[in-house]
């Protein structure tokens, strides 16, 4: 019974750290630096970019119809939002004749992290209380600003 004890208090932290550990996730363009080396401005264009890195993630909706192969690794741990650990941005420019002109290689120095303001959105005007927001238009039916009635067709001053 002694002997037990240890390996099944081993078992239980071992299964309880389990729980623990991130969950890690690719998205995007599987990266293999061989093949992306291996494009080479002034020698290659689109159709043999295309056959060697395969369809891009993206093509530019304006200006110059670059395109971007974009791949990124990242970690989620217990009960928390997943995290960009790597990112790789690859743009392939192409002149006017499809040939490419330029290879531009970013990564994660480039990622911007956004803090949103919380649970309220900031607007102009005065701050209404919950009893106001739900009884503040009762009355207010047919009657214009100021509390003023409307007109209209049928209306009291209306035809």
């Amino acid at each position: 019974m002694q002997h037990r004890f240890p390996i099944l208090l081993g078992a239980a932290l071992a299964i309880s750290l389990g729980g623990c550990s991130a969950i890690k996730d690719h998205r995007g363009y599987l990266v293999d630096g061989a093949l992306l080396d291996s494009v080479q401005p002034g020698i290659d264009n689109a159709q043999s970019v295309e056959k060697t890195l395969g369809r891009p993630t993206f093509i530019s909706e304006f200006g110059r119809k670059d395109w971007y192969y974009v791949s990124i690794n990242a970690q989620q741990r217990a009960f928390g939002s997943s995290r960009t650990k790597e990112q790789l941005v690859v743009r392939v420019s192409f002149d006017a004749n499809g040939n490419v002109s330029g290879i531009e290689r970013s990564g994660i120095e480039k990622v911007a992290r956004i803090d949103p303001d919380g649970d309220k959105t900031p607007t102009l005007g005065r701050e209404r209380t919950f009893l106001e927001d739900l009884f503040g238009n009762i009355g207010t039916v047919g009657t214009g600003a100021g509390g003023a009635p409307r007109g209209g067709p049928g209306g009291p001053n209306g035809s």
